[in-house]
């Protein structure tokens, strides 16, 4: 038994080795062809919207940065579903602030369906006035040429969306902590890799989702997205789906991570483990083969450590961390990386214990509320 439990550990970390081997791969190729785009000349009107419920850390540094945008004419829509929300008063701030910039506050009363995000963002593109459309989570923090990097594609008439990677600013508990190593390290490498075996991405990132309106119209809008859970891959799928490509941009953004306790970490990774696995089925299933570093400790255990499984494990070790720095070094220039390295390999842990952990049901906590997967869709508890 023991013999067959070894020769299945050492196939998870070949696999797993392969995995690490694609990624820098991806990563590489990334970083050769961002060296090349030249200066963003495309600058239509762009309407930006936001949808907001209750507020996050830091959450008026992230709206500032979007009123001091390097470009020529955009206007932020931010959607909120009650007026006494206490987001509410930061929008007026920022109006305050920013006198000369078209910043307008909708109220979504109206619920679409299960998906109150999209249900707030049908209510919002009925009163954007531009061409262009972009659209990104409340706490999203951008540089000042956020809009000029983004755009820049969507000058292509094949290009229907682009989308952008993101860096997770950790709060000081490990939960947060763990959030953040994962988006760095493990999460993003994945992103490069699926560009790199298909060209494009066929899904899209909550960061950034700039498109244009013929795009949108081709998969009917937004209507079609109100009942499920990962909105921001339907979307990028169904474009892609269409005939358009979706570009992953140079540009990374941030944002702020709460002070996740370890329940509520294991919460939010339980829901986007779900979302995922309902999402892409037969490729969620394949993810248990990525986690390296627990494949090999598990060869060290199960060959009662032999030497060579001691190797073994110290090979994937190195591998696992070039990756972790080929991404979330030199792709997301991820400072915090220098301070949180030592969590990789328990984050690895975690990911694959949070992977078995999905199968184990279908029910996901969002905002507060239960709710049942079923093909995607979010359905009442």
């Amino acid at each position: 038994m023991l013999h067959i439990l070894t020769i299945i550990a050492v196939i998870g970390t070949a696999c797993g080795l392969g995995y690490y081997c694609l990624c820098l791969l991806g990563a590489r190729a990334f970083r050769r062809a961002s060296r090349h785009h030249p200066a963003a000349e495309f600058t239509p009107p762009i309407s930006i919207l936001k949808p907001l419920r209750g507020t996050d850390p830091d959450i008026y540094e992230a709206f500032r940065s979007h009123c001091v945008q390097d470009y020529p004419e955009y206007e932020i829509i931010f959607g909120v579903h009650r007026i006494d929300d206490p987001v509410v008063d930061l929008v007026k701030q920022l109006q305050s602030e920013f006198p000369d910039r078209p910043i307008r506050l909708v109220v979504c009363s109206d619920t679409l369906g299960t998906n109150g995000k999209v249900s707030s963002l049908i209510q919002m593109l009925a009163v954007a006035r531009h061409p262009y459309l972009l659209i990104n989570d409340s706490d999203i923090r951008v540089p000042r040429d956020y809009l000029r990097g983004v755009v820049a594609p969507l000058e292509s008439p094949d290009v229907g969306m682009v989308t952008c990677m993101y860096r997770g600013q950790a709060s000081e508990t490990l939960g947060s902590r763990l959030e953040a190593i994962g988006i760095s390290t493990e999460f993003h490498p994945g992103v490069l890799a699926a560009k790199h075996l298909e060209g494009d991405i066929r899904f899209a990132l909550g960061s950034t989702m700039a498109m244009s309106r013929p795009a949108l119209k081709a998969i009917g809008g937004l209507e079609p997205l109100v009942d499920y859970l990962a909105d921001d891959y339907e979307l990028g799928l169904r474009i892609a789906s269409a005939g358009f490509r979706v570009v992953l941009s140079e540009v990374v953004v941030d944002t702020h991570l709460p002070a996740y306790s370890l329940r509520h970490f294991f919460e939010h990774q339980m829901r986007w483990s779900r979302s995922t696995r309902h999402s892409r089925q037969w490729g969620y299933a394949g993810l248990a083969l990525t986690f390296a570093v627990p494949w090999a400790i598990a060869a060290v255990m199960a060959s009662a450590g032999a030497t060579w499984s001691w190797e073994l494990f110290a090979a994937t070790l190195l591998l696992r961390y070039a990756v972790a720095f080929e991404v979330g070094w030199n792709v997301l220039h991820d400072r915090q990386l220098l301070r949180l390295w030592w969590l990789v390999p328990f984050r690895d842990m975690v990911g694959l214990l949070v992977w078995a952990g999905s199968y184990t049901g279908h029910t996901v906590s969002w905002r507060g509320h239960q709710f049942i997967l079923r093909d995607g869709k979010l359905h009442e508890a």
